[in-house]
């Protein structure tokens, strides 16, 4: 006799994502996050919230962080976010969040979370000094996406592990509480072109919000002439653009700068270098610097023009605060009972 395979998940599909209200927003979250959760919304229901929970595991200001939520709920409306479509809400706005996540502190277990990569990276030599919120931060992760059974969710390759565990505590509660099937396993959805924009100033390093030189990236919220002058100064390397992807291989400066060109005129890098093969950077940069402030500059502008009315920002974030509630509150009520607290 052989054991046979669980149940699979039967419920809707749905898409969960979020972004931290902790630093400015540049062109790989826009690229490889924002502009893709807008196509999302019209493809399948769709949350996207602000991880202000998330933020706290490391210091934030609390003067700043209301701010910074909705800066962030700015770029997502400037990205093309309907809140009508999707559910746009503030993490810390839906109180199941925290409950789910202490269940799950019950359900993951210690060896899980000691292989974490991420941990590691952020603590460094000073583990010790680190918050527990940072080193648990996986476990309130997989309460944010099992909370609305997502069953796909948009990472990049620093999130991977941390869906792996949200997938291994799904199916630990299932079979520990033996209701099969009740979570979804959730799946990674690929971001594709665009996911990963490197660094202005090196190409083997990832386009990051933490990096100390502001040169390194484009902000969405830098102006044209800002944008223009990063590009011209972004690093490159002496030779002609080739033909082909595979005599660009060796060469991180100029593949990051094909790449984001494709991804900002909606091509495949080929069809760029079909394009400027044969050229030089000079050639090349000036149309890369006009592109990218006709893409990324009305974006910045509407950014800024949303952000003057915060009470319309407020009204999109409790709205969606409302909502995302009625949608997690069942998951709860029902996880209560299933765990068999008093009185679910």
């Amino acid at each position: 006799m052989t054991d046979q395979a669980p149940p699979a998940y039967s419920g809707p599909r749905r898409v969960l994502s979020g972004v931290q209200p902790s630093g400015a927003l540049h062109l790989g979250n826009y690229l490889g996050a924002l502009v893709k959760f807008a196509r999302l919304q019209h493809e399948v229901e769709t949350f996207i919230f602000v991880a202000d929970m998330h933020a706290i595991t490391v210091w934030q200001d609390p003067k700043l962080l209301a701010g910074q939520v909705r800066e962030i709920t700015a770029a997502y409306l400037a990205s093309g976010l309907d809140p009508k479509v999707a559910t746009i809400f503030p993490q810390s706005a839906v109180p199941q969040h925290a409950e789910l996540a202490w269940i799950f502190n019950c359900v993951a277990r210690l060896g899980w979370l000691d292989r974490m990569t991420q941990f590691k990276e952020k603590s460094g030599k000073h583990k010790e000094r680190s918050s527990v919120g940072l080193y648990t931060y996986p476990v309130l992760q997989a309460a944010d996406i099992l909370l609305y059974k997502a069953t796909e969710v948009p990472v990049g390759d620093d999130q991977r592990q941390h869906l792996e565990l949200t997938r291994d505590v799904a199916a630990k509660f299932n079979h520990d509480f033996e209701v099969p099937a009740y979570f979804p396993l959730p799946d990674a959805l690929t971001q594709g072109p665009g996911a990963r924009i490197m660094s202005l100033r090196d190409g083997s390093a990832k386009m990051s919000k933490s990096d100390p030189s502001d040169n390194s990236r484009l902000n969405m919220l830098d102006d044209a002439d800002t944008i223009a002058q990063k590009v011209r100064k972004a690093k490159t390397d002496p030779e002609p653009l080739p033909a082909t992807l595979e005599e660009l291989k060796g060469r991180p400066e100029a593949e990051n700068l094909i790449g984001i060109y494709a991804a900002l005129d909606g091509r495949s890098s080929d069809a760029v270098l079909a394009e400027f093969a044969g050229q030089g950077f000079g050639a090349f940069k000036p149309k890369l610097a006009d592109l990218a402030v006709a893409k990324l500059g009305p974006v910045g502008d509407e950014m800024r023009r949303l952000m003057a009315d915060p009470a319309e920002i407020d009204r999109v974030l409790a709205d969606g605060a409302e909502r995302a509630r009625a949608a997690a509150a069942p998951t709860l009520a029902e996880v209560r009972k299933i765990v068999g607290f008093w009185g679910a």
